[in-house]
């Protein structure tokens, strides 16, 4: 008797159990979008007897069971049907925003990660947003320093700064394959491409800092992108004046083999022309990646990515002139040129990847990488130059020249660089779900080793007013014109070095993320760790000592149960950059095997707050920061080249505040506003804080996109980018702490037209042409709207006369057209 009332009252607990489980519910809500970011009205959005449709803003909301696989339907009259299957936890609101169309597939069983984005301080970026955003460098970074904690003021580079750190503190990831920047590039013109092809991307993912320990090891943000896996044949076209791209993507019929191949040009003349240096340029920047993917079954996955990259840089300048000064002193450096330069960058990248999910709660990835690039920089270029007042006088013959020369001098730079570097990576990563998924755990080992080549052969003649001038390191006396000069003559700069160096890298990370309840709120938390050791070896280098640096790292995120949709967020953890080999030499070629990691600890507190305005969808993200920096490795900026002094002999700080409010300013599209406060500043030898290189106080940057009502196939797309000015650098051999004058403001307005002839395809007959294009517009681009000369850094020319050094501005790009067409079939 004892046994069967057992038997019941267990009975009767599971059963109440399993009731419980399935009263359980989630919410899912979103929008639905047509093809060209439109909202669609009508959808029918359901699972199993539940349904909701979508209103006038292709809004809906749906409450579905939770702790178990649901399917969602999405139904539409004209438009193919979409399923999605997700798994949500108890009370959890999922965004899942969806775009139909006519061709539309069935997105089969995916997870939707939206929300893990939120609560994690990840920023989203569309991938339609990145290939219409207009830019003088198109790409990923074109969008990125949009963002309030990221900047650049060079148009024509890929590279930019976050929160305070240099172009080399940033982490890039492609399908979790991490991947490199050029190390000879000294300015932006000479780049041509970034290593993403926007044709290619799935998802992009930013993280200004404060990110977890899975990511790598550098101190300012990680930019993560995954490439798509084709769904179908398909075929992308652009061509402008700055050159072109074709992508093609298949899959095979039995659905386990697809490609996405990607070949783009690019040819910067319209720019550089445009500059104040007059030159003979040609350009050819080219390069093809492609990404395959093998599913011999539904658990293993083989996939390559590929990339071939060559970059030829020809460049004779001829003259230039610019105007500087004050309106009661007009001032003007003239100077003409004789000679070329001629540099190479070739780049060969290849990466296997291999994933095996065991079951939905286990997966394990082997990426193995190869990175190889030869480059090489050669110049000779003499220049001789006029530092005069220019004529102001209206009515004058001579109105805006220069009639009385102050300095008048030559130079002569002479450079004969070449590198060779192979990087070899080798990483096994895991993910496991834990406790029916309540716990998350993230591993991972990671081995590479880097072998550099590397000859510098660089120097500078100076030669002001006829006389020869020696570097101040040389303890000569030189009092010209008053005595001869009988010492030995010099380069004011030399630098000679031969580099075979090896770095042996071992890193790995090991992290846990949990959610659960505090009440009726919702609570993540995401700790782990990170370990990195490494050694130099090579020609020359006895004395190098193995060095190991451990990152902890914690997020916490808490969602309250208001009626306002708020997440907060805190970030904390220690962030190390182990050295690269641009940053073991110094400005003398010289290698310091024991440059230490540089490191800094980050405080990052936020809130994301999602709101209606209108009946529209907004979101505002708020976020504020400080980070302070040991064993900083101090450098000089010229135009995008970081030197670096290899001693780490400073310490420093950076701190502000960060603001983005995204939304539907125009219905059916998504434009943001974003602002930016900072300040860093570094402490050399204890000598007190002076600004850092990229101390950007103040940030404005808007995205904005909209369409005429009444001729809803033209569309518009307006950047603007505000920046206050960089600190303007010194001179060779100066103390910067006497050098503190800043460059001009940096402001920029890019704006697109684009016509889309495919607009109403859903209207028209299937026997029309037009109909077999997804999108075919035609595009009109103008860089530089306002014409505004924006400097990236100084030419320092000495007046003979005064004995001063003037700091003239190097200004960029000036106003351009440009007229592209895009098709996709």
């Amino acid at each position: 008797m004892k046994t069967n009332k057992f038997l019941f009252t267990l009975l009767f607990l599971v059963l109440n159990a399993i009731a419980f489980a399935q009263n359980q519910s989630a919410k899912v809500a979103g929008v639905v979008l047509d093809e060209t970011n439109k909202p669609v009205e009508g959808v029918t959005v359901s699972y199993q007897t539940k349904s909701s449709v979508t209103d006038a803003n292709g809004f809906y909301e749906i409450t579905v069971p939770a702790n178990q696989k649901i399917v969602l339907v999405f139904t539409h009259t004209s438009l193919k049907k979409i399923t999605a299957t997700l798994y949500l936890s108890p009370n959890e609101n999922r965004e899942f925003h969806v775009m139909m169309n006519d061709n539309a597939e069935q997105l089969g069983e995916v997870v939707v990660t939206g929300n893990k984005r939120r609560v994690q301080g990840i920023s989203a970026i569309e991938p339609e947003t990145i290939r219409r955003n207009p830019s003088a460098m198109p790409g990923v970074e074109s969008v990125v320093v949009l963002f309030g904690g990221a900047s650049k003021n060079n148009e024509l580079s890929s590279g930019y700064n976050v929160r305070g750190g240099n172009y080399d503190e940033n982490l890039v990831y492609v399908n979790e394959i991490e991947v490199y920047r050029p190390f000879l590039v000294r300015s932006g013109q000479q780049e041509g491409l970034s290593f993403t092809n926007t044709d290619m991307v799935q998802n992009v993912d930013f993280s200004a800092g404060g990110f977890q320990a899975k990511y790598g090891d550098k101190m300012s943000s990680v930019l993560d992108i995954t490439y798509r896996k084709p769904k179908k044949f398909g075929l992308t076209a652009e061509g402008s004046f700055l050159g072109g791209s074709l992508t093609a993507e298949g899959i095979s019929k039995n659905k386990k083999w697809t490609a996405l191949t990607g070949v783009r040009y690019r040819d910067n003349s319209l720019f550089v022309n445009s500059q104040e240096t007059q030159t003979n340029y040609r350009p050819t920047f080219m390069d093809v990646q492609t990404n395959v993917t093998f599913s011999p079954n539904e658990r293993w996955q083989f996939s390559f990515l590929g990339n071939a990259s060559q970059n030829k840089y020809n460049y004779q300048p001829l003259t230039r002139q610019t105007n500087f000064g004050t309106i009661d002193e007009p001032i003007a450096l003239l100077i003409f040129y004789e000679g070329q330069e001629k540099d190479r960058y070739q780049t060969l990248f290849g990466a296997f990847k291999t994933t095996f999910t065991q079951n939905e709660n286990n997966n394990y990835r082997l990426i193995t990488s190869v990175y190889h690039t030869q480059e090489q920089e050669y110049f000779d270029i003499y220049a001789a130059y006029f530092l005069g007042e220019v004529d102001t006088n209206i009515g004058s013959e001579t109105l805006g020249e220069v009639t009385y020369n102050r300095g008048v001098g030559t130079q002569l730079n002479h450079a004969r660089n070449d590198l060779d570097a192979l990087f070899v990576n080798a990483e096994i990563k895991g993910t496991h779900q834990i406790n029916n998924k309540k716990h998350q755990i993230d591993w991972g080992f990671k081995y590479t080793r880097e072998n550099i080549r590397d000859r510098i052969v660089e120097w500078e003649v100076i030669d002001s007013a006829g006389f020869h001038i020696n570097p101040p390191v040389v303890d000569i006396p030189n009092d010209q014109p008053y005595n001869p000069y009988i010492g030995p003559l010099v380069p004011y700069q030399n630098v000679r070095a031969t580099n075979f160096i090896d770095i042996n890298r071992w890193s790995g990370f090991a992290q846990w993320s949990t959610k659960t309840n505090l009440g009726s709120s919702e609570f993540w938390v995401t700790a782990g760790a990170r370990f990195h050791n490494w050694m130099v070896s090579g020609d020359g280098i006895s004395n190098a000592k193995s060095q190991t640096v451990f990152s902890p790292r914690a997020q916490f995120a808490l969602k309250p149960d208001w009626k306002r949709d708020m997440v907060f967020r805190f970030s904390a953890g220690f962030y190390h950059q182990p050295p690269l080999y641009r940053e073991l030499r110094d400005a003398d070629g010289a290698v310091n095997p024991n440059v230490k990691a540089q490191q800094s600890i980050h405080f990052v507190l936020s809130n994301d707050y999602n709101f209606l305005m209108n009946n529209r969808k907004f979101k505002l993200v708020t976020e504020a920061y400080y980070k302070t920096m040991t064993d900083v490795n101090t450098y000089t900026l010229e135009n995008v080249r970081i030197r670096y002094r290899a001693n780490n002999d400073a310490e420093a700080y950076a701190y502000g505040l960060d603001m983005r409010l995204n939304g539907e300013f125009v219905p059916g599209t998504e434009s943001w506003l974003s602002f930016g406060y900072m300040k860093t500043e570094e402490n050399q030898n204890g000598r007190g804080f002076i600004a850092r290189p990229t101390d950007q106080r103040l940030k404005f940057g808007i995205l904005f996109q909209d369409y005429m009502p009444n001729l809803p196939n033209m569309k518009l797309y307006l950047n603007l980018v505000y920046n206050t000015g960089l600190p303007g650098g010194s001179p060779s051999y100066a103390d910067a702490y006497t050098y503190q004058s800043r460059l001009r403001d940096y402001r920029r307005a890019d704006v697109g037209f684009s016509y889309v002839l495919t607009e109403k395809n859903n209207e028209r007959p299937n026997s029309h042409w037009l109909k077999k294009f997804e999108d075919l517009s035609i595009g009109f681009e103008i860089f530089n709207l306002f014409n505004n000369q924006n400097a990236i850094t100084n030419t320092w020319v000495r007046d003979v006369y005064t004995k001063n050094q003037y700091g003239i501005p190097n200004y960029m790009t000036t106003r351009v057209f440009n007229v592209k067409l895009t098709a996709k079939l």
